[in-house]
């Protein structure tokens, strides 16, 4: 569907946001691979850290009780699920804060990120915008912070292949086949990242995860 600047919701559509949680949870090893990423990026007090695309703020709320002493802000386009983080950090006793804005026009300085982390994003967003995107991350990383994303990769056997044409046909052909084409890592190193590596991957019911990592040279 159409949307204001380009703007995909959760699920690629409005009426399926409030289905997001319990969709993700079920479908997607959500705590596995959530709880990957954030013991990859090897967050520390201190630190401050950008929630990509946050959603209804699930990952960036486990963040800050990880890491009580990082500084965590999430950022989404939507002001429906960033009401429903707000009210989610809230009730877990998790101070943060949340802002609306879009990924390829992040409202922040440049420096000043020492970690950018996503997850369930990049699939959504067009090649164009994909680069776009992975700019402004770069922009607002320190140097040597690091992205760290998870998303749909390359399909590890033809099983993870068929299982994913479901979110393909649910996101679009163009704006997930870098993802099942395992062309991220290319996507981030054009965008000047350096290091750039699938850091893991895990087989779900609608095909192959992956955790990419990314650092901004010092």
């Amino acid at each position: 569907m159409a949307n204001r600047r380009g703007y995909v919701p959760a699920l690629g559509y409005d009426a399926l946001t409030a289905l997001y949680d319990p969709v993700v949870a079920l479908t997607t090893r959500e705590r596995t691979f959530k709880t990957a990423l954030i013991n990859q990026a090897r967050i520390t007090g201190g630190h401050r850290v950008l929630d990509l695309a946050c959603g209804t703020g699930t990952m960036a709320v486990w963040i800050k009780t990880q890491a009580p002493g990082a500084e965590v802000t999430g950022i989404d386009g939507d002001p429906r699920v960033l009401a429903r983080a707000r009210a989610k950090a809230a009730a877990a006793g998790a101070a943060m804060r949340f802002d609306e804005g879009l990924s390829y026009e992040l409202p922040y300085p440049d420096n000043t990120f020492d970690r950018v982390l996503s997850s369930l994003f990049f699939h959504h967003l067009s090649r164009a915008d994909k680069l776009r995107t992975a700019r402004e991350v770069f922009r607002v990383l320190r140097p040597g912070g690091e992205f760290h994303v998870a998303d749909w990769g390359k399909a590890a056997n033809p099983l993870m292949r068929a299982l994913f044409y479901a979110i393909q046909i649910l996101d679009g052909f163009p704006n997930t086949a870098d993802n099942v084409r395992g062309r991220l890592p290319e996507v981030f190193r054009s965008a000047g990242f350096a290091d750039v590596a699938v850091k893991g991957e895990f087989a779900t019911v609608f095909g192959t995860m992956s955790l990419y990592q990314a650092g901004r040279p010092v």
